[in-house]
């Protein structure tokens, strides 16, 4: 992992072929490597000459350093507005004709409807990964983002239209409908979440942060939202539709957003010094560096399109590789499909903490705070470092949380009957305690 070879961009950002133009290769070697917060974490060619890596715009009014973190917010939220609405699946999946009537009738498509919904949100994320990395060089990152966002908010339009309709003698139609919706926003997610990451590596370490503090926000966001709309709406319909609606306008303004970037000169100023390897946000047509890396290939054949060397990369990043997988792998284990099935204990009560709250609350808004803390403290807290090899056996340490979660009150209990822990306090203590580690390693690595 320590070896003195070269990594190249991440397959986020785009690739830069080893031939490039004489006038990138000066700018390069005029240029140097600076050090401290505002260097650009991938160091690309800079067609402004020297004068463009010495004089650094201010970000005015964190104007930047706000768009990353709203888009950091939308490249998470259509996710976890999805898995939020619990509530709502379960009304459509069961007693759909009657919104009065909230009392749910299971089935298997409702019982085991989170499964299914990370089933479908998964296997698009991975195939979309390898999208990613095929077009990095094929379509700028502006176009992958503006089309990411436009599927996202005509399948959010589309699921908010549908909240309204009676779909109690097509639950089956309307299960299939809303995992294909799942996967064509998890895709579409992927890509927007994968372009970004890949634009902000022009930018300082802050911008970075910046994008991972706004995906755990995303969460949270939703997570409030739910509260809310439970408890100003009258019914289950009323409460989704509202619900949709905050997603929709979000997801709008995240385009606005983006279409705003470019016009402030902090960004412009990173995202034309990085000009030669990325297709950023400002446009590039006017860059003799984008030219040349456009007609030049990685064999210096004109009209070839390089593609980043996979093998070389793998190499190097591996290990980390490994640990990431293994991070979001027991994660999506238990979160949603475990913990959101943890009911109170005192459920039989009647009362709306331990019935309408509990699950909204304890599985995901505390599950979600607890993220945003964990990846705001990473901000400060950079020990283990992605070199460390303590940082693996911090990753499966957490394996053993999950015997943990089988014993709290899940229901239903078709097969371990066995509730040990049988107090509402442990599930508000777990969820936190899972979120955070994960949020904590996951940027580490």
């Amino acid at each position: 992992m320590d070896s003195k070879e070269p990594i190249h961009s991440s397959m986020n950002s785009s690739y830069m072929a080893a031939a490039h133009s004489p006038r990138c290769e000066e700018g390069e070697a005029e240029g140097g490597v600076e050090v401290g917060d505002g260097t650009p974490l991938l160091q690309g060619e800079h067609p402004a000459g020297p004068l463009a890596t010495h004089y650094r715009p201010e970000d005015a009014y964190c104007m930047v350093y706000g768009i990353f973190f709203l888009m950091g917010i939308g490249s998470l939220l259509p996710w976890n507005f999805f898995i939020t609405a619990k509530n709502y699946w379960l009304y459509k999946l069961s007693n759909g004709s009657d919104p009065e009537n909230q009392e749910e009738s299971h089935s298997d498509l409702s019982d085991y409807f989170e499964s299914y919904l990370a089933i479908a949100s998964t296997v698009p994320s991975v195939l979309c990964l390898v999208l990613n990395y095929l077009l990095v060089n094929r379509l700028s990152p502006s176009v992958r983002i503006l089309a990411s966002l436009i599927v996202i908010l005509v399948v959010f339009a589309i699921t908010t239209v549908l909240v309204k309709v009676d779909v109690s003698g097509h639950q089956t139609e309307f299960f299939v409908g809303t995992l294909a919706s799942v996967a064509l926003v998890s895709g579409a997610s992927n890509l927007f979440s994968g372009s970004v990451f890949g634009i902000s590596g022009h930018f300082p370490m802050r911008i970075s942060q910046a994008l991972i503090s706004g995906q755990a926000m995303g969460g949270t966001l939703s997570a409030v939202a739910s509260v809310v709309d439970l408890a100003a709406a009258s019914n289950v319909t009323d409460s989704a539709l509202a619900y949709f609606l905050t997603a929709d306008v979000f997801i709008l303004l995240c385009i606005i957003m983006y279409l705003l970037l470019p016009k402030l000169a902090y960004s412009r100023h990173y995202m034309l010094a990085g000009g030669c390897s990325s297709g950023g946000v400002s446009s590039e047509s006017s860059s003799p560096c984008g030219e040349a890396e456009r007609c030049t290939g990685a064999d210096g054949v004109p009209g070839a399109v390089s593609v980043p060397p996979l093998k070389p990369i793998l190499r190097k990043t591996w290990l980390l590789g490994l640990c990431v997988f293994y991070v979001f792998f027991i994660s999506i284990m238990v979160f949603p499909a475990v913990s959101s099935g943890i009911q109170s204990v005192d459920r039989d009560t009647g009362s709306p903490w331990t019935t309408t709250y509990f699950v909204p609350l304890t599985s995901f808004l505390l599950y979600n705070a607890a993220d945003f803390c964990g990846r705001q403290a990473t901000a400060w807290l950079h020990v283990p470092g992605p070199t460390s090899r303590v940082l693996p056996a911090l990753v499966l340490s957490r394996t053993v949380l999950v015997p943990l979660f089988m014993f709290c009150n899940y229901q239903p209990r078709n097969h371990l009957q066995t509730v040990l822990f049988n107090h509402d306090l442990f599930p508000v203590f777990l969820c936190p305690c899972w979120a955070s580690a994960m949020a904590i390693w996951a940027p580490c690595l």
